[in-house]
């Protein structure tokens, strides 16, 4: 299978964004991909919340989401869209959610990030997620004509359990966009991706933005395509825009074969310690 990745700068217009998702749709098809895979936040990227609000809506009025379902159509592609603000169903808060777009236009999988990335980093950056955002609760996989394909988005990927319902499931591939911050990203971007895979003995493929933002934000790039025994087949650097990655699906069996972790998982009882300070 041929995955054409995208790395982006997103802003602040969801026009903008949405207008170089749907040109990306189309070049994708033209060289050969048959899914196309964006990062997280690619419709909008804002960290000014009352500017953002403006522009997140429900899911079934959002006009960005319902032109790439058309964009996908148009173009032939199975079409990930990494991530975009939505609001919840509830109504109170929004979800940062990713969408998998056969085809045809129609919405195979959506998925709520789980993990919000509530963290002070050294540097004095202070991200604080759950303000605004509600959680996911469920994990997601889903069988496609391309395959088993299993959804995770950013800071998910520090979270082993996650990976572990996931890789249980035995996907052929892990999508995992991601808006990585610079100093979170060089510290351990690499180690995550290649480790999530690893452990669960497929593809993974993490398309990422990067650059200086219009929200003033910078993140780290290095969009990643890694193999289920670990390799980086593709690492997208600094560069914005396409590269594609051809995915041999073989090697899945291989390196399961090698290690068969998920099949020498066992469960392992919650561990029986004393509270701090207390007896041994």
């Amino acid at each position: 299978m041929r995955v054409a990745c995208l790395q982006i700068c997103s802003g602040i217009d969801p026009v903008a964004n949405t207008d170089a998702i749907a040109r990306a749709c189309h070049e994708a098809a033209d060289g050969g991909a048959q899914l196309l895979t964006t990062p997280e936040m690619a419709v909008l990227l804002d960290r000014n919340r009352a500017r953002a609000g403006a522009h997140i809506v429900a899911e079934a009025d959002s006009i960005p989401l319902q032109r790439l379902q058309e964009a996908a159509k148009a173009a032939g592609i199975w079409l990930h869209i990494g991530s975009m603000p939505l609001l919840s169903e509830a109504g109170d808060k929004w979800v940062n959610r990713a969408f998998l777009i056969a085809p045809d236009g129609e919405i195979v999988a959506r998925y709520d990030k789980i993990h919000l990335f509530d963290v002070t980093l050294a540097n004095g950056e202070s991200w604080l997620e759950s303000g605004a955002y509600a959680p996911g609760k469920d994990a997601v996989v889903v069988d496609t004509p391309l395959g088993r394909i299993a959804l995770a988005i950013c800071y998910d990927l520090r979270f082993p359990l996650l990976f572990d319902r996931l890789g249980a499931s035995r996907p052929d591939l892990i999508l995992c966009p991601a808006a990585f911050t610079r100093p979170t990203g060089a510290a351990h971007w690499h180690v995550l991706t290649r480790a999530r895979a690893i452990e669960s003995g497929c593809f993974l493929i993490a398309a990422a933005q990067w650059g200086t933002h219009e929200d003033g934000r910078e993140t780290y790039g290095h969009s990643i395509a890694v193999g289920p025994w670990g390799d980086v087949l593709m690492d997208m650097a600094d560069e914005i825009g396409l590269s594609f990655v051809d995915l041999d699906f073989a090697e899945i069996a291989r390196a399961r074969a090698q290690v068969p972790g998920l099949g020498n998982r066992r469960d392992v009882a919650p561990l029986n310690m004393p509270p701090r300070g207390g007896p041994a």
